[in-house]
């Protein structure tokens, strides 16, 4: 409170439009009603925090209804006004959960490192690499999601948008290489209908004839001699730095140490040593799609 006072805003003012709000109703709700409750714990206005942040009183009034979906630089505005800059309990942070919920935590993080690396290698086990996904097939593992109770409705959305804003690093002007490594469970097992799976399987050998691709299969038959357990993605940055991204079922774990990040390359690089030449690969791709073992 003194905080603001002491720069001469408004304090006085009565609030706008107050409504009651229920936090248990909705991630949105929640953010809203802890606002309100650490706005007012403070003894400010919302005339006083919104001058304070750079927007209008409204637009905080909205918030706190549950009525506007907050943005990035609005929940920034708020730790800085609360001193949450950084902290475990900062309104980034809650944004981030309510955005990005459908998405393992690190995730977004690893996304930002995505979109600007000059490498990206890829492995997968029993689906197709979200950089390799079809719309379709996107969106029928995500309302399978939803089916489940993992996500709800909204969150499907934004997963299905937010990889198809992944995608677009495959596009840009100087496109990244992009190694990808996928366990023969991904092409066999099918997802979302003979449709579906055909036009995923077409898009798979449409990628291994780009010229910064090169798309291998690790086949069944290399058993035990398959190093990796686990779905891993390895970043090389302009910098060369390179950075890891594991995840299992309930967690995805970001490692810029290269201590650690070193030795994941090294076993990447012995699974592609194993696998599938590419022209292999796309002919066991072909032969799936014709409907031969």
């Amino acid at each position: 409170m003194e905080q603001l006072a002491c720069t001469g805003e408004k304090v006085g003012e009565p609030d706008l439009n107050r409504n009651e709000l229920n936090p248990d109703a909705s991630p949105q709700a929640a953010y809203g009603a802890r606002l309100r409750r650490l706005r007012e714990a403070r003894g400010w206005t919302q005339v006083a925090l919104a001058d304070h942040i750079g927007f209008s009183s409204v637009h905080v009034s909205s918030i706190e209804n549950g009525r506007k979906f907050p943005s990035l630089p609005f929940s920034r505005g708020l730790d800085s006004a609360f001193g949450l800059v950084g902290t475990e309990d900062s309104f980034e942070r809650e944004w981030r959960n309510i955005k990005f919920g459908g998405l393992l935590e690190g995730f977004p993080e690893y996304a930002k490192y995505e979109a600007r690396a000059v490498e990206i290698r890829l492995y997968n086990i029993g689906i197709i690499p979200g950089l390799l996904q079809t719309p379709e097939y996107a969106r029928v593992l995500a309302e399978s999601a939803v089916q489940r109770g993992a996500i709800n409705p909204e969150q499907a959305e934004d997963r299905v948008a937010f990889l198809l804003e992944r995608q677009k690093a495959l596009r840009r002007t100087r496109p990244p290489m992009v190694f990808v490594t996928m366990d023969e469970s991904c092409i066999r097992r099918p997802v979302g209908g003979a449709a579906v799976m055909d036009a995923q399987l077409a898009h798979l050998t449409e990628f291994a004839m780009l010229p910064n691709t090169l798309l291998q299969v690790a086949p069944f038959e290399i058993a035990e001699r398959r190093t990796l357990n686990l779905p891993v993605n390895v970043l090389t940055l302009p910098d060369r730095s390179l950075i890891c991204y594991a995840e299992s079922q309930a967690q995805g774990n970001l490692d810029r140490d290269s201590a650690t990040v070193v030795p994941m390359l090294t076993a990447y690089h012995q699974l592609q040593a194993e696998a599938l030449s590419q022209a292999a690969s796309v002919a066991m791709i072909e032969q799936l799609r014709k409907g031969t073992p």
